[in-house]
């Protein structure tokens, strides 16, 4: 692999997408106030080196889709401590302390989106679909707002389309050309995030050259992924750790 670690990849000069390391890559790509999309369920599947590095940018004023916040001190927490965050829109808040203070408190913006319901907003900004009709938070506050519409006698209220300004995702493994597999429960919302993103940044476990992967079994094709890097050694934390008695 040591060839295809470039100082850089430009697509209008080469199909390598892979960048040296997350230090780099978003530099030239974020700013103040923008919408992000981000892999990930609890901590499992996470994007760690890109939240990492999105963190050491110091951008500020963030909306960002992903189910969930991390937790304290791990993954999106570490942008909700140095307030970095602006907006969450998740599906589940339930294990971080912090973003429970700073949502009590009024200092964060959340927007409720039920699980299903923001995996599919994110599809369907990825297919250039700008809404969707569901069923699901009728008669409750999340269709507080939204237009209601009977099909065929059942009410359904519409849900907006995600398209991120950028989205970051997490691969177990991908070629330099940006196709990824994700390995497991880790494909979570990660193939939705990639495809809703205006620009997309993948981390991946494992690297290999263009045609070593299986056509049939890549997850995300390349075309949707504009830059890569490479994270061989993740730190893996559990969320919470349950154990039986012998």
């Amino acid at each position: 692999m040591n060839n295809a670690m470039q100082t850089s990849a430009h697509a209008s000069t080469t199909l390598n997408k892979l960048w040296r390391d997350p230090k780099t890559v978003l530099n030239d790509l974020v700013k103040d106030g923008m919408v992000l999309a981000v892999g990930g369920f609890g901590l499992c599947g996470i994007p760690e080196a890109l939240i990492a590095a999105l963190r050491e940018t110091g951008v500020r004023e963030l909306t960002i889709a992903s189910n969930n916040a991390g937790v304290d001190e791990w993954g999106l927490g570490q942008l909700l401590k140095t307030r970095q965050i602006k907006k969450m829109i998740s599906s589940y808040v339930g294990e971080n302390v912090e973003f429970e203070r700073q949502y009590l408190e009024g200092e964060i913006e959340v927007e409720f989106c039920p699980q299903g319901t923001l995996a599919e907003r994110m599809r369907a900004g990825g297919a250039g679909i700008p809404g969707v009709y569901t069923r699901t938070g009728i008669g409750t506050i999340v269709a507080e707002g939204k237009e209601h519409k009977d099909f065929d006698g059942v009410t359904y209220i519409l849900e907006r389309g995600i398209q991120s300004d950028l989205s970051l995702v997490k691969a177990w493994k991908a070629d330099v050309c940006g196709n990824l597999v994700y390995r497991r429960t880790a494909r979570n919302f990660n193939p939705n995030a990639a495809t809703c993103g205006r620009v997309t940044v993948a981390e991946a476990e494992i690297i290999v050259e263009a045609g070593e992967l299986d056509p049939d079994q890549i997850h995300t094709p390349g075309i949707y992924v504009h830059r890569l890097i490479h994270n061989p050694n993740p730190e893996k934390r559990v969320e919470r750790k349950t154990i039986r008695k012998v």
